[in-house]
Order: structure tokens, then sequence, then C-alpha cells
């Protein structure tokens, strides 16, 4: 496959500035389109946007932690099991982690998993790669738990909403898991790329330099070339279509980059964060995509607006290369 193209178009917005006095003013904009997608974005000036909002994390436990389901005091009572027929013992552990059914469930299957009941408050930077591979393993014996008992429900992914910013209604920290019959609309998306697409972007990556983190056993990490939320960070993983099909170095890898990701999303001052790993069944077709989230200025609004909502592309004052030069030190072994 031929490489592909890194499409973007700058363009120019001119108007009177009442900060310069009236002063006519210029201001450059980026339109970009994602080679692997065709998802487009706008890159904004620099400081386009107010800073994020920093939240006093300790006082949020304390007020959340009183009746929190996934405590240690109330996990076992207080959330669901699986029918025996899925897993006997009724919730998956693995090292800290422990994943038990959502209570309000998104899919067919679909499964919490707790990066562990002692540690309601995670900050961004506390989240070592033991505790995210630890999570992540949980999950992929949810998957292959599934996948044994309902063949059916091929279409896996692992999430997260990570605190209020991201869309999360429990303080304490956890992933999401999910296995349906039918894709969602960002797999069925993956699932409609020509054969080697997935390859072919990264090799264009690869290519162009100016994005690409790290690769290190089968995991490449590099920053979104046209991203679909603030600082978006990418994973392509080798050799599966699920998490449920990736052996445990792979997973401690993957957990190894994404704990580094993070910690580079706390620098940059966000505390909060999203993410989504899919892929397609029965092809090497697996991404992990990583966005941090935020409430920003005083009135502490939403990162996500119309744009993002409703028209599918995201308006970013943070440069994706710039990005890239922050978190290279993160991900240098």
């Amino acid at each position: 496959m031929s490489r592909l193209a890194f499409e973007r178009e700058t363009f120019t917005a001119e108007l009177l500035d009442p900060r310069r006095g009236f002063e006519r003013t210029r201001m450059q904009v980026e339109a970009r389109r994602d080679p692997l997608t065709g998802h487009s974005a706008r890159i904004l000036p620099p400081e386009s946007f107010p800073p994020p909002a920093r939240h006093d994390l300790e006082r949020l436990a304390a007020a959340t932690r009183e009746g929190c389901p996934f405590c240690p005091e109330r996990i076992d009572g207080e959330t669901p099991r699986f029918p025996p027929e899925l897993w006997p013992e009724g919730r998956i552990a693995a090292g800290e982690a422990v994943l038990f059914p959502n209570l309000v469930p998104y899919a067919k299957w679909s499964a919490v998993s707790v990066y562990s009941p002692r540690r309601h408050l995670l900050p961004l930077a506390e989240l070592t790669p033991s505790l995210v591979a630890g999570n992540l393993l949980a999950q992929r014996e949810f998957g292959r738990a599934v996948r044994a008992h309902d063949p059916a429900a091929r279409w896996l992914s692992v999430n997260a909403n990570h605190l209020a910013p991201s869309g999360s209604s429990i303080f304490h920290p956890h992933l999401q898991g999910s296995a349906h019959p039918q894709p969602t609309t960002m797999q069925r998306l993956l699932a409609e790329l020509p054969p080697g697409r997935l390859r072919a972007y990264l090799e264009a990556e690869r290519a162009d330099g100016a994005r690409l983190l790290a690769s290190a056993d089968g995991v490449h990490w590099l920053a979104a070339f046209a991203p679909l939320g603030p600082a978006e960070l990418r994973a392509v993983v080798e050799g599966a279509g699920s998490l449920h099909e990736l052996p445990e170095p792979r997973i401690e890898a993957l957990a190894r980059g994404l704990a580094a990701g993070l910690g580079v999303y706390d620098r940059l001052g966000f505390q909060s964060f999203n993410l989504a790993l899919y892929g397609v069944p029965g092809r090497e077709v697996l991404l992990l995509r990583l966005v941090a989230r935020a409430y920003v200025g005083a009135a502490e609004r939403s990162d996500a607006m119309w744009s993002e909502r409703l028209h599918w592309e995201a308006a970013t004052d943070l440069a994706p290369e710039r990005v890239a030069e922050l978190a290279r030190p993160a991900f240098a072994p």
C-alpha cells in the first residue's frame, strides 16, 4: 500500500482585536484530516482556551468515599456478580483489580473493573504500570470468558471515564469492558478500513517522525495527527483484534505506555481522561485511543462542544507535534 498522506490546510482568520486597541490581527488555524479514519480536526492558535481547571481531588475523595460501592467495605455486598456459567466465582480478580458486571449495562455483556478497592483516590501520576496492567488483565479474562460462553458477542472494547470531566458518575477510578454482537460506530469504521491500512498508517507516522513517541514489545505509541480531543495519544498494538487475544507481556508493555501517557497529561495540568481500546474481530487491528479531559476556565465549562459532539471534529489548541515533543521523554526506555 502506498504511503498515506497527512492532509492539512492552513487558513487565516482576520479581525480587529479589542485586546490590541482594535488593531488588525491575523490568526492561523489548521484543518487536518486523520489518515487512518478520515476524521477532521482544527488546530487552533496556542492558548486559545483557558488552562484546565484544577480540582481539589483530596476534598472530592473525602466527600465521595462514604457510600462508595467500590471501596473495600462495600464492594462485596453492593456490586453485582456474573452468572456462574460465565464466571463461577462471580467476580474476576487480577493483581489489585476487581471486575464485576456493570449495573448500567451498555452492551449485552458489560463490566466494571476497579484498579483497586483500596484506592478511592488515584491521581493520574499514581496510575502505575502495575495497577494499569492488573486492571487490563482483569478485562482480558472478562473478554475470554465472554468469547467462550457467548461467541456471538465478538465486538470487545475496554473503556474509561476517569473522574467527572470525562463523564464518570462514580469517583472511584475504574475501567469499563464491553462485549456485544454488533460493533460501535468507531469499531465499524475500523472494520471498513482496507486490509493493511493500520500498518500503513503506522509506517507513514514512522517515516514522518514528528509524532512518533516509542515502539517496544509490539506496542507503538504516537500523538494523533488529527486528534479527537485534547492531547490525543494512540497505541497501535500488533498481533490481535482485541485485548482478550494479547499475551501478558504485551499487556504489560501497553500498561507501561499508558502510565507514561497519563503522567504527561498530569504535567500538562489535566486530571481526567477518556480511553478506548478496540479492534476488529478476526483481524490484526487493535487501537488504543486516549484523550485528556478537563473543565476549563473559571466557569469550569466542558472541553467538548458542538464541534466535537455534533460535527465529530475536535478543536484544540494543543498541536500534536508539541504534545509529542513533551511526551517523548516520558516514553524513553
